[in-house]
């Protein structure tokens, strides 16, 4: 079937995947149920009709109001779902009509929920990292270039080098620089994309929250004692792994 008569199917689908990722985002870190109650106003509770639900649509009709009060609705929802539906039809042209961009695209919504979870509550649930790391090797067989032992090699350097530059970081400071969620994060990486994706999300995520973090210290919105979310670093580097299709692996490994 001819790729671009694809997009807007595959659009579609990531709006609707991408709804359900606005549900995980705020009731997962909470400890909610993702599946009942069903989806509600977070200002009056007030349930959603069907028609209030339909992703970004519903956003538009309402123009970012609840029918109900009136309170505001966080253009986060609508941006989460375009987000997915982008990331779906990059994953489509990237790797065409094959399993493997469903597998890439089972990777980016974890990732998506992931990133901005650890972005609010500077947390990495368990409820989606371990799960996401069984999943990665079941998908193996779907994923080209990368071996089921390259998935399982890069799985224990991703915890294994976080756990490292843990015990190092307490060692030195006796104190905690991250926490097991970004282990499981970057084991999960490692699932999917193998240990040179291992090793690219984990440069770019360092390099990123380095640069994040001194832009925010130079306006003097940090202080050196304030935590950032490594985990949303470490999504943007993998996102980068999985879409560079292992150029950019070759040219940061060419650096070693």
């Amino acid at each position: 079937m001819p790729i671009p008569l694809l997009v807007l199917p595959t659009a579609l689908i990531g709006l609707v995947v991408g709804s359900y990722l606005n549900v995980v985002i705020h009731r997962l870190p909470r400890g909610i149920s993702t599946v009942r109650p069903r989806s509600a106003c977070p200002s009056c509770s007030a349930p959603l009709r069907a028609l209030d639900n339909i992703p970004l649509l519903s956003y538009l009709a309402l123009r970012g109001r609840c029918r109900s009060c009136g309170a505001r609705i966080s253009p986060r929802y609508p941006l989460v779902e375009l987000a997915t539906a982008t990331l779906f039809v990059a994953c489509l042209l990237t790797f065409g009509w094959r399993l493997q961009a469903v597998a890439a695209a089972i990777f980016c919504a974890l990732i998506l929920a992931l990133a901005l979870i650890d972005l609010e509550h500077l947390i990495l649930p368990d409820k989606l990292t371990l799960p996401g790391i069984g999943v990665g090797l079941a998908l193996q067989p779907w994923i080209d270039g990368v071996t089921l032992l390259d998935a399982a090699v890069g799985a224990l350097i991703g915890a294994g080098l976080l756990i490292l530059l843990i015990n190092v970081w307490y060692w030195l400071r006796d104190e905690e620089g991250m926490g097991l969620g970004d282990v499981n994060l970057l084991a999960l990486i490692g699932a999917f994309l193998g240990w040179q994706g291992v090793l690219l999300a984990l440069f770019g995520g360092a390099l990123a929250g380095a640069l994040v973090g001194l832009s925010l210290l130079a306006a003097r919105k940090l202080e050196l004692t304030s935590k950032l979310p490594f985990g949303t670093f470490l999504a943007v580097g993998a996102l980068v792994a999985l879409f560079s299709r292992g150029r950019w692996v070759e040219a940061y490994l060419s650096l070693l």
